[in-house]
Parts: C-alpha cells; sequence; structure tokens
C-alpha cells in the first residue's frame, strides 16, 4: 500500500512539471508574439535608400574602427533591421538614424531626403567626410528631433539659422568642423529658441562674430558647454557659472576675458576648462568637479587653498600661468587627482611629500618653476609613473625613498643643483624606467648598471654636465641620435658603454678623455668620426657604418683594442693601421667590404695578438711583416681573395693557437721544409677551400703538436662543418677546442699514421680531396676526436674496425668513398645512420639494407648500463646535452636526476632513436670514467 502512494506522488509531481512546462512554452510563444520586429514605413525606407545612393564608400580613406553601416541596407528587407537604424515598435517610423564612423563620402544636398523621416528623434553623421559642403537648410521639418550630431565631418560653411528651429532639441554637436562657421544672429537665434538644450558642443567652429553676452540666454537645462578653439573675444558673462545643472564648461583656447565668480557657483560642475581671468578661492562646494583645466591662462597670485580639497577631481592643469608661492605643505583631498601640471609658472619653496603619496597620482609636472627644494622622504611612495621636475633650483641629494617608485617610466630631474652619488643599485629599482634625464646637476661617483640592464625599458637617456666617470646603459632600448649638445658635459667620462641599443646617428662621439667607448650592436649610419685621442679602447662593430677608415685613426697611440667589425666599410686599410700603436692587442675589420693588399704589421716591435681581417675583399700576398707579431695568438683571414703559398714561416710564432685562411687562393704543397718549425700552440687550422695539393707529409702532422690550451683566449672564429656552424665571438673562449680542417682542395694520396699522434684533436675534416687508399688503423689513437669527415675522396678498403674505440665520436661522415666489406659494429658506430656511408656500394651491414653475405644483419644489441653495487641509489641518468653538437665543444649544460629507482629500460624503448644515441654516449663515458 505504501508502495502504490509513493508511485501516486511521484506521477503527480511529474504532472505538475509537464503543466509548467507548458505554461512556460506558451507565455514564450505569446511574448514573442507581442514583440515583433516593426515593419518599416515605406516612405522610410525610400528616404533612406535615397540618402544612400548619394553616397560613396570609401574604405582607404577610414582608420580600422570604422565600417561602412549602409551595405546592410537592401530594399528587399525590413528597413527597422537595417544596420543603424532604429524605429519606433508601434507605429514603425524611423526615430533614430546612426550612421557616425561609416565610411560615407560625398556632399550633403540641400534637399536631402533625411528631412524626409517626420519621425526622426536622434541623428548621428558624426566622423563621415561631406567634402566640405555645407548643413542643409531644413531641420525645422524634423519637429521631433532631440539629438543632432555633426561632429567631425568635414563641414563648411554658416551653420543654418533653422538649425535652432527642433525645439524639442536636447543635444547638438558640431565640433570638430574647423570650417563651419556661426553667425551672431543664428547663435542669438539657438539660444533663444532652445529652452530644453542640455549639450552644446561647438568646438572648433568659428565664432568669432558672436558676441559673449548672448551666451546669458542659454537655458537653464544645460549641462555641457564646449567651445574650445572657437575664436570667441571678450567678456564672458561669468553667470553661466551659475547654471544650476552645468557640469562641463570648456572655453579653452579662446580670447575670452573677464573674471570668475566667488561665490554660487554650480555644484554639480565636473569639468571646467578656461582661458583668461582670475583664479578664486571657490572649490570648497565643487565636490563633483573631476577635471580642472586652466592651463594656457593669465593667472597669477597664489594658489587657491580650496583646490586642494577636491575629492573627485582626477585632473588639474594650472599651466603655464603666472601663479606663485609654495605648493601647501599637506593636503586632505585630491584622492583621485591622475594628472597634475603646474609647469612654467612662478612656484618657489620645496617639493613636498605628498605628491608621491596620492593614492592615485600618475603624472605629476612641476617643470620650469624656481623650486628650491630639497626633495623630502617619501613615506609611502605611490604608483607615480611620470615626474618631471625639471628646470628648477632644487639642491641637496635625492632621497633613498625616491626611488621606492617602482613603477616609475619617465623621470626627468635635469638642470637643477642636485649633488650626490648616484649608484647603480639605487638605479636598478627603477625596473619600468624608460626615459632618465639626471643631465645638469652636480652628481658624482660611478653609475654602472651591469649587463643584462636591469633598466629593460630604457629608450632615452641623458646624464650629461655632472661628474660622472663611468657610465654603462648596454642592453637597453635607447635610441636616436647623440648630437653635440647632447654630448656636452660628459667630459668627465672615462668609460662608456652603449651597446646593444638602437642609436642611428652621431654628431659627435662624447667625451674629451674618455679611455673606453662601446657603441657595439646599434643601428649607426654614416662615416666614421674621429674618436678621442684619448681612447684605448674603441668598439663599434655591428653597426652601418660606411665610408673608409680614417687615416687620423692612425693617430692614437694609445689604443688598445680597435673593432670596426660587421659595418660596411670600404676602401683599402690605412697602411699606418698595422704599426701606428705599440700598444694595440687587438685588430678586428671583419665583414666589411675592405680591398686591396694587407699592408705590413708589426714591423716594429709590438703587443698585436688577435688579427681578423676576414670576409672582405682583400687580395695579394700575405705581409711578410707578420711573423714579426710574436705575440700574435689568433689570425683569420677567411673568404677573402688572397693568392699566396702557405705561410710557413708563421709556424716560428710561438702563441699562435688559430690560423684561418679558409676560402681564399692559397696554393702548394705542404711538404717537409714547411713543416719544420713546429705551430706548437696551435689549436685551430683551417686551409679549406683553397688550392693546396700533393700528398700530406709524415713530418708535418708530427711537428704539429695539437693540444687543449689551458689559457683562456678571447677570439674571433667562425667553423664551418657539415650540418654544423659555430661562431665564436670576442666573448667566447677558446678553451678545450681544436680542429683541423684541410676540406675542399687537392690534397692527395695516403691519410699518413701520423694523424693518430694528434691525441687532443675533436674535429678532423679532410673532405672533398683526392685522398685515396686505405684508412690507417692509427686514427683510433685520436681519442679525444669527436667528428671526422672524410667525405667525397677515394678512399677505399675495408673501415678498420680499430674506430669502433672513438667512444667519443658523434659524427661520422665516409659518403661517397670506395669502402667495402662490413661495417664495424660496437660502441659509436651503432649510433650512425646510412648517410655517413652513402655512396659507398660495396658496404654492408647495419645500418644499411644490404647484408653481408649469406648471413642475417645482426642488429647491434641493445646497450645496457652497469649499476654502482656500492651506490645508495640503484641508478642516475644525467642526460647531458653536449654543446660540442657534432663535435665542436661550445659549452656544457647542467645535467638532471631522472629517475632514482628500477630499472629503466621502458624509457630506452618508448624515447627515439636520438634520444637513446645520446643516452649510449653518455652511458658510456661515464662507465669509462668509473672504471
Amino acid at each position: 500500500m505504501g508502495k502504490f502512494i509513493w508511485l501516486c506522488q511521484i506521477r503527480s509531481l511529474l504532472f505538475v512539471l509537464f503543466f509548467l512546462y507548458v505554461v512556460d512554452c506558451c507565455l514564450s510563444l505569446s511574448s514573442s508574439s507581442l514583440n515583433p520586429t516593426p515593419s518599416c514605413l515605406p516612405e522610410d525606407a525610400s528616404a533612406l535608400l535615397q540618402f544612400k545612393n548619394t553616397m560613396s564608400i570609401v574604405d582607404s580613406a577610414f582608420d580600422s574602427y570604422y565600417y561602412p553601416k549602409t551595405n546592410s541596407w537592401n530594399e528587399s528587407t525590413n528597413c527597422c533591421s537595417w544596420e543603424g537604424v532604429t524605429c519606433d515598435k508601434a507605429t514603425g517610423q524611423v526615430i533614430s538614424l546612426d550612421l557616425s564612423c561609416s565610411m560615407l563620402v560625398g556632399s550633403l544636398s540641400p534637399n536631402t531626403t533625411l528631412f524626409r523621416l517626420r519621425g526622426l528623434k536622434r541623428l548621428d553623421l558624426s566622423l563621415n567626410n561631406f567634402n566640405a559642403s555645407s548643413i542643409p537648410s531644413g531641420f525645422n521639418q524634423l519637429v521631433s528631433l532631440t539629438h543632432l550630431n555633426l561632429s567631425g565631418s568635414l563641414l563648411s560653411g554658416s551653420v543654418p539659422s533653422d538649425i535652432s528651429l527642433p525645439s524639442k532639441l536636447i543635444s547638438l554637436d558640431l565640433s570638430g568642423n574647423d570650417r563651419l562657421k556661426f553667425d551672431s544672429h543664428g547663435f542669438d537665434m539657438l539660444t533663444r529658441n532652445l529652452s530644453k538644450l542640455e549639450n552644446l558642443l561647438l568646438g572648433w567652429v568659428n565664432m568669432s562674430d558672436v558676441v559673449p553676452t548672448s551666451f546669458m540666454n542659454l537655458t537653464s537645462s544645460l549641462k555641457c558647454l564646449s567651445l574650445e578653439q572657437c575664436g570667441l573675444q571678450g567678456d564672458f558673462p561669468s553667470e553661466i557659472f551659475h547654471l544650476t545643472f552645468l557640469e562641463h564648461v570648456d572655453l579653452s583656447w579662446n580670447s575670452l576675458t573677464g573674471y570668475l565668480p566667488k561665490s554660487n557657483w554650480s555644484s554639480p560642475l565636473k569639468f571646467f576648462d578656461l582661458s583668461k581671468g582670475q583664479i578664486p578661492d571657490v572649490f570648497g562646494n565643487l565636490n563633483k568637479l573631476t577635471t580642472l583645466d586652466f592651463s594656457y591662462c593669465n593667472f597669477s597670485g597664489q594658489l587657491p587653498p580650496s583646490m586642494f580639497d577636491l575629492t573627485q577631481l582626477t585632473y588639474l592643469d594650472l599651466s603655464p600661468n603666472s601663479l606663485e608661492g609654495p605648493l601647501p605643505t599637506h593636503v586632505t583631498g585630491l584622492r583621485n587627482l591622475k594628472d597634475f601640471s603646474l609647469f612654467n609658472n612662478l612656484l618657489t619653496g620645496g617639493v613636498p611629500s605628498w605628491l608621491f603619496t596620492l593614492p592615485s597620482l600618475e603624472s605629476l609636472d612641476l617643470s620650469y618653476n624656481s623650486l628650491t627644494g630639497p626633495i623630502n622622504q617619501i613615506q609611502r611612495p605611490n604608483s607615480i609613473q611620470r615626474v618631471n621636475l625639471a628646470c628648477n633650483d632644487i639642491h641637496g641629494e635625492i632621497p633613498s625613498s625616491f626611488f621606492g617608485l617602482s613603477r616609475l617610466t619617465q623621470l626627468d630631474l635635469s638642470s637643477n643643483n642636485l649633488s650626490g652619488v648616484i649608484r647603480s643599485d639605487m638605479l636598478s629599482k627603477l625596473e619600468s624606467l624608460e626615459t632618465l634625464d639626471l643631465s645638469t646637476n652636480n652628481f658624482s661617483g660611478v653609475i654602472n648598471l651591469d649587463v643584462p640592464s636591469k633598466l629593460k625599458n630604457l629608450t632615452k637617456v641623458n646624464l650629461s654636465n655632472n661628474n660622472l666617470t663611468s657610465l654603462d646603459l648596454s642592453n637597453n632600448k635607447i635610441q636616436g641620435s647623440i648630437f653635440k649638445w647632447e654630448s656636452e658635459g660628459w667630459e668627465q667620462l672615462i668609460d662608456l658603454n652603449l651597446s646593444s641599443n638602437s642609436l642611428t646617428s652621431l654628431g659627435q662621439l662624447p667625451g674629451k678623455d674618455i679611455r673606453v667607448l662601446d657603441l657595439r650592436s646599434n643601428l649607426l649610419q654614416g662615416p666614421l668620426l674621429a674618436p678621442p685621442p684619448s681612447l684605448q679602447e674603441f668598439l663599434i662593430s655591428d653597426n652601418k657604418l660606411t665610408g673608409e677608415i680614417p687615416p687620423s685613426i692612425c693617430n692614437f697611440t694609445s689604443l688598445d683594442i680597435l673593432d670596426l667589425s660587421k659595418n660596411h666599410f670600404g676602401g683599402i686599410i690605412p697602411s699606418c693601421l698595422g704599426n701606428f700603436s705599440g700598444r694595440i692587442r687587438i685588430i678586428n675589420l671583419q665583414k666589411n667590404s675592405l680591398s686591396g693588399k694587407i699592408p705590413d704589421f708589426c714591423v716594429e716591435s709590438s703587443s698585436l695578438t688577435t688579427l681578423a681581417l676576414n670576409d672582405n675583399k682583400l687580395e695579394g700576398l700575405l705581409p711578410r711583416s707578420l711573423v714579426n707579431c710574436t705575440l700574435l695568438r689568433f689570425l683569420n683571414l677567411a673568404n677573402n681573395t688572397l693568392n699566396d703559398v702557405f705561410p710557413h714561416r708563421l709556424s716560428l710564432l710561438p702563441y699562435l693557437q688559430v690560423l684561418i685562411l679558409r676560402s681564399n687562393r692559397f696554393y702548394v704543397r705542404l711538404d717537409y721544409s714547411m713543416a719544420t718549425f713546429g705551430f706548437s700552440s696551435l689549436q685551430i687550422l683551417d686551409l679549406s677551400e683553397n688550392e693546396f695539393t700533393g700528398p700530406f707529409t709524415k713530418k708535418f702532422f708530427q711537428t704539429l703538436a695539437v693540444y687543449v690550451s689551458y689559457e683562456n683566449y678571447k677570439n674571433y672564429v667562425k667553423v664551418t662543418m657539415k650540418r654544423l656552424e659555430i661562431e665564436l665571438d670576442l666573448d667566447k673562449s677558446l678553451t678545450d677546442f681544436t680542429l683541423i680542417d684541410f676540406s675542399n682542395n687537392r690534397f692527395s694520396g695516403r691519410i699518413p699514421e701520423a694523424f693518430g699522434e694528434l691525441h687532443a684533436l675533436l674535429v678532423l675534416n679532410l673532405s672533398h680531396n683526392r685522398l685515396n687508399d686505405t684508412l690507417p688503423p692509427s686514427l683510433a689513437n685520436m681519442a679525444a676526436l669527436e667528428s671526422l669527415d672524410l667525405s667525397s675522396n677515394k678512399l677505399g678498403g675495408r673501415i678498420p674496425s680499430e674506430l669502433t674505440k672513438l667512444t667519443f665520436l658523434e659524427v661520422l661522415n665516409l659518403s661517397q668513398n670506395n669502402f667495402f666489406g662490413p661495417i664495424p659494429v660496437g660502441h659509436q658506430f651503432n649510433t650512425f645512420n646510412i648517410d655517413s656511408y652513402a655512396g659507398n656500394l660495396g658496404l654492408c651491414g647495419f645500418p644499411l639494407s644490404k647484408k653481408c653475405g649469406s648471413e642475417e644483419e645482426r642488429k647491434p644489441p641493445t646497450p645496457k648500463l652497469v649499476e654502482d653495487e656500492g651506490s645508495a641509489i640503484p641508478f642516475i641518468w644525467e642526460l647531458v646535452m653536449m654543446g660540442y653538437g657534432c663535435g665542436v665543444v661550445l659549452g656544457l649544460s647542467t645535467g638532471y636526476i631522472v629517475f632514482t629507482t628500477g630499472r629503466p629500460w621502458w624509457l630506452v624503448r618508448m624515447v627515439e632513436r636520438d634520444w637513446q644515441r645520446n643516452f649510449t654516449r653518455w652511458a658510456r663515458r661515464i662507465g669509462r670514467k668509473r672504471n
């Protein structure tokens, strides 16, 4: 029985829910039927379409936020659904037409069909292009019109008097049409007829004929009066400010005179912008005022105290005027103030701290006054973004609390009497700073922003006319030019670093006694200016400088480093450049368009350690005087058209570590007589892409004792190998890097056994020559080798199985030779793909598809890793991404622990082959080190 009652209750509940659903559907249908889209009146649709046909749509003449609303107008559709059209729901009459920003181009004809829209209440044709046509007469026909907006539509001529006849008009906006003119009679008629007017915006309309007293006839319902830049002259009636509902007044950029009332102001006033007059202390009751603009007036006297009690004010501009006296020491209002401008007045006294504690303030400009300071300590720094206190007489030090303004983007304290030390740790707190001007003060000390600078947003800086000796502003966004007037006052600087910015030109190189000038990696253009003679380091590489290198640069006998690389210099290298300074250590002219012969270097005693002349258009013989550069460590002559024999005399240089002759026209055999001297320190020898011939001699490589240098040496070199191009610039070290590249020549004969004696060699490239015979097994003695390229020769025989002992080998290329027989298996040979052996038709075995004999190809076994039995952690994988990349050591990235327990062979099967190869290589190296 209980179960039956329960089922009945459930059925009743379902019935009620179904009933409610049906009722809801009926109500929805009824509601939709009560509010259909009204049907447009045929005469209104016709009038709109005829207006559309008088206009054109020009997309290119407008910005992206404009769009053609009339494109949706079609006679086959209800005009009440057209874009910009609103109809009365009962009568179907068009009551609102909004065609603002509609890309309309054309003239408003005197008989425009818009006047046939008799029910129209709102008309907005703003921000179109009416081709300087006149406003047509006929607005008296729009008897229901309440809002009319024709602003910014390139209208001209006189405003028709009948524009004031629609007696219901509430808002009239003709602003932004500077060719329109309101005559005195027409405006007087407007003020008398429009009794319901609330908004009158006529900015930029010519009203020079209008008598200001006619404004006394404006209706008391007025809320907004905007008359900026109207050419008004004479006394403006102060009675306007007594209007009961007035909220917005803009009389700026006129020639009005008169005075402001001292009482009975309109309390709803929110915006006030005036020109000419006095400032009475009448702001106590204006608690709704949000904007107060008295800029470019003739105001004088003290600042009214009640102005600083305004609680809703967001914008206050009193500049420039002749206001005087000090700023108040304490304020209770201005809690919502965002912009405060008092520049170019006669203010005196200190800089009160409350300016920097206003919670909403974003911009402060007190420049060009007579403030004496000091700047007071700031108790609770606000979020201000722009501060300009320039051209005052502020003295003392900048308080440390000032640098707590962390959101500051623009700071100008120039042309004051500020003093003290500006430390980099203080400036670095201003992480949002974009422009900084501390010029013409009495600051002292050293400013070093470090590299990379924390001021990553900095685009402009001026610190001239101080006592600074060192300035580092590298790696910022400083742009533009350094002109003569900007560099004046930098005479105290000794060290200036402006590298890695966006400077485009130099009117004058800054400083007279500067020693280090770094302008690398900018956008500098034009010819090279003569640097100050005091320079010791001149770095201006990676710019867009043109012209020739001026011979006057040889007058700087103190020069230690000269870097003009990566520019567009042409002409010859000045003959004096190699001997003008006994101190010069580094000359870098690479990657220009220099031509002619290389001048003599080191004719006399020299300290030259680095000479980079690669990637130019140099030709002829090498100067024999290079052998006198006894301290030379680095010589790069690649990518020129030099034509000479191998410079065997350079083997006398005891410190030479890098010799790059790539891509020239060097020729002759490397015979025994050229190899008797040693090259005892050589780490990189690149003779590729020349015309060397003959066989390699055993003695040559026995005397070429390549070893890993223990010394960090900064240099300029670019190494190119198969699938690898690496550039080592000035900031890279040569430690642990050794290479021999003889590729793309005409070497022939056997590969000498003596190659095996180069135990520290990392990269060997003998590709694209005419080498023949078999590979010497002694190559396996190059234990450190990581890249071996012997491709495109005539080598044959079997690949020595001893090569599997090269456990560091990462790149192997034996393609396009005549090798035959089985490919050795084991160690690194298990990781190479078929590209390493392409073009050797006689080879067989893994990884080739060709099997050796009838025996099934056996793929190399999956490598295993022997765990340390005594380790508390059963197993650790450290994946080391070797920066050698194909054999070149560029760096070592930090390893990371993957697993700490279990045997992770499932992961080896999941990863792709390249990762498996890296892991295997690592495992074997670690196993060898542990053993």
